[in-house]
């Protein structure tokens, strides 16, 4: 099952010819508000939708209308974006912007909850999916899906929220989403899950010079300059000043179970709506993470938590300001090699060949794994991909770059 370049460039699905025509309505409406809808095309006020949300002492009144003209950027929206957007979007967060390169597959229902079969038959791109379902889900608020690989020249632009979330699967991504928030002094929130294991981190930068002008839009800066101050925490890079090398687990070389998936959503929206609802200070300032399979020794749920309450002296990024993934430095240098493949170069990446291959015999829809010590070589779908042992891998059956890197990320870790 492939997805055709075009389909997995950027694209604003937003006004798509193409789009679910009930969803394209709600879509162009405006960021919802704290009055109830009226209409026979908004049958369900916002006032009964969010009364039992509103009943709760952490939101109250005040706090929905707050979330109603929230604007937040979902990057990824596989398992825990897509968790993650279904929460934020039945709370009432008034604009949902999600970013994803890749297509829905059948492997995808066992954990990502805004997908369904006919997704999967039809490839459907990720972000576009999960905007027609959001539609369906809660009409009053705005969501806009951009079928995008998130790379340094169109970060400014997409990420232009109140607040983002990271729901990826790799920390070249996660780096680039580092500098970027941090360079703005935008508030941002890791999340990540694979087998039984979910950790998120709350990251908020020091305000950045010249905040009062936002780019994000009229709404957005008036709600901003109403926040109250926030004390800086660590940054990505304060905790992981490069990221983990050798072979990293992935969902589809370790499994993933939907609970941690759900776990880590959870988690991660309910600090965004501390965050939303000007309450940054109920915000755990910490890395925590979870083993929801094995108990530790007292035979409670395995845990571990590390404090980010203060930036790290010295930090790359929070205290040099060196953005060299915003930079584009720290990128893989993508080449399109002839006609039909790309070529990724990950020098830094060191692969265990024998170990891939184990792991890779395991996976159903992975075919004629194979390898001679010096490279290996397997099929999946449509595409034929070679990996080398310093990292370097050639995928061939497509020229889409994005579609390239997500093949790697999903197989290789990133």
């Amino acid at each position: 099952m492939s997805a055709s370049p075009t389909a997995l460039g950027m694209l604003d699905v937003n006004r798509s010819a193409n789009s679910d025509a009930g969803a394209d309505a709600a879509i162009e409406r405006e960021t919802a508000g704290d009055k109830a809808r009226s209409g026979p095309d908004a049958a369900i006020g916002d006032r009964e939708r969010y009364s039992r949300q509103v009943l709760f002492p952490g939101v109250g009144e005040a706090g929905q209308q707050l979330l109603g003209r929230a604007h937040v950027a979902i990057v990824g929206v596989g398992a825990t974006g897509a968790a993650t957007a279904g929460l934020l979007a039945r709370a009432g967060v008034g604009h949902l912007a999600l970013i994803d390169r890749d297509f829905v597959e059948p492997s995808n229902l066992q954990r990502q909850t805004l997908f369904d079969e006919e997704d999967a038959q039809a490839a459907l791109p990720k972000a576009e999916a999960a905007r027609r379902h959001l539609a369906r889900i809660n009409s009053s608020i705005r969501v806009t899906a951009h079928i995008a690989d998130l790379v340094p020249q169109n970060a400014p632009q997409l990420l232009a929220a109140d607040l983002v979330l990271d729901c990826t699967d790799n920390f070249e991504t996660r780096y680039l989403i580092n500098d970027l928030c941090v360079r703005d002094g935008r508030p941002w929130i890791y999340a990540a899950a694979v087998g039984a294991y979910a950790a998120t981190m709350n990251i908020l930068p020091k305000p950045a010079p010249g905040a009062e002008s936002n780019e994000a839009g009229e709404d957005t800066a008036e709600c901003r300059n109403t926040k109250p101050a926030i004390e800086p925490t660590a940054c990505l890079a304060c905790i992981f000043p490069s990221a983990p090398s050798g072979n990293l687990e992935t969902c589809d070389t370790a499994g993933i179970l939907s609970t941690a998936v759900n776990l880590a959503a959870s988690i991660q929206a309910t600090e965004a709506l501390k965050f939303l609802t000007h309450q940054p200070h109920l915000m755990r300032r910490s890395l925590v993470s979870f083993d929801l399979w094995s108990p530790n020794a007292q035979g409670t749920m395995a845990r571990s938590e590390i404090s980010t309450g203060l930036p790290r002296p010295g930090c790359e990024v929070c205290d040099r300001r060196n953005f060299r993934a915003l930079a584009g430095e720290q990128r893989p240098h993508i080449t399109l090699c002839g006609r039909n493949s790309v070529q990724i170069h990950q020098h830094q990446h060191p692969i265990d060949l024998a170990g891939l291959k184990s792991r890779l015999e395991r996976l159903e829809e992975v075919r004629n794994a194979r390898s001679n010590g010096l490279l290996l070589r397997f099929t999946y779908s449509a595409y034929t991909l070679t990996v080398f042992p310093d990292g370097r891998a050639l995928v061939q059956g497509t020229t889409d770059v994005g579609l390239a890197r997500s093949l790697y990320a999903r197989f290789l870790g990133s």
